[in-house]
């Protein structure tokens, strides 16, 4: 009856938002969810769903809690480095208008990482920066840009000096950082995807999605590069045989179109 119960809500769930709950690793999501649930006093999944359609707050906490918004500036700083020293370097000899997406962007840090970089080498005015995520009351927090201080732990220095304005232990991005990112709602397993693309961030996030769902956004994000664009993905989410969706490791994390 149990999994009857969390089965009915995962077609619930998708009649109701598109979200495919079954594109998602079961184990996890189901604990998640699980706990979730437990802890807002509801004794079944279709308890909760009724709740959840009636109660905004409690479907963007449903929201939060499926997509893990955990996210933060520079996260694993030594590949951001390789995207500033090589990678942007290397594109913007071939044109100043580079079009770049970051997939999933949660509550905004990793575009505003990106426009920073782009804007210290002159080329965001220029570029087009898309973020897109699924859960709406993540990305009201990424438009708001104020984070904490724990958020911006790895930033360079010169970059938290030029970018953030500091209000005792939060730091709000800087008005020009903010026009310079059009952030918007997007499924990746349902949406179709803008094409020509020179730069697509999509960064633990992978690791949430069952192996087919993976297979499907590897060969979407290709399909959406332009050749020669790359994929950046994270610490976790190595792709084994890229040359199956006609790319190529470029560099540990990096994928490129051929």
């Amino acid at each position: 009856m149990e999994d009857q119960d969390f089965l009915l809500f995962i077609k619930k769930v998708k009649d109701y938002t598109s979200i495919d709950l079954a594109q998602y690793k079961e184990a996890q999501m189901k604990r998640r969810l699980t706990t979730l649930r437990m802890k807002k006093g509801y004794p079944t999944f279709a308890a909760f769903f009724d709740a959840m359609t009636k109660d905004k707050a409690l479907f963007y906490e449903f929201l939060d809690r499926m997509t893990i918004n955990v996210s933060e500036f520079w996260r694993n700083p030594n590949r951001w480095e390789v995207l500033e020293q090589r990678f942007l370097p290397e594109m913007l000899k071939k044109t100043r208008r580079l079009k770049c997406w970051s997939a999933a962007c949660s509550t905004g840090e990793e575009p505003y990482t990106l426009a920073m970089i782009l804007d210290m080498q002159n080329a965001l005015s220029d570029s087009t920066v898309i973020a897109t995520d699924i859960d709406e009351g993540a990305l009201d927090k990424a438009k708001q840009a104020v984070y904490s201080d724990r958020s911006v732990r790895d930033v360079p220095a010169k970059y938290l000096q030029q970018y953030y304005k500091q209000d005792n232990l939060t730091f709000h991005i800087v008005d020009s950082l903010k026009r310079g990112i059009r952030f918007q709602k997007g499924n990746l397993l349902t949406d179709p995807f803008e094409t020509n693309f020179d730069l697509i961030i999509c960064r633990n996030v992978m690791i949430y999605f069952t192996e087919e769902a993976k297979h499907l956004l590897y060969q979407k994000f290709a399909n959406a590069l332009k050749p020669g664009g790359i994929l950046f993905v994270g610490s976790t989410e190595q792709i084994f045989n890229p040359g199956q969706y006609g790319m190529e490791s470029a560099e540990t994390f990096f994928y490129r179109k051929v």
